[in-house]
């Protein structure tokens, strides 16, 4: 299983999707979040990996 973190909110994903995939799965805006896993910034494009947790954090934009 994959893990992804939002605030303190846990969501399984199966792995072998792309991290749009699951994001658009667990109905959050691409845009609105930034993903870090083991430190690392990962794209959208990447594929998780049985094991992966993921952080995703929140971005403010304002102008």
């Amino acid at each position: 299983m994959v893990k992804l973190i939002l605030r303190n909110q846990e969501h399984d994903i199966r792995p072998g999707m792309t991290l749009l995939s699951s994001l658009k799965l667990i109905n959050i805006l691409p845009e609105s979040v930034i993903a870090v896993r083991n430190g690392e910034m990962i794209l959208e494009d990447e594929i998780l990996k049985d094991g992966d947790v993921v952080k995703l954090v929140a971005v403010i934009s304002g102008g």
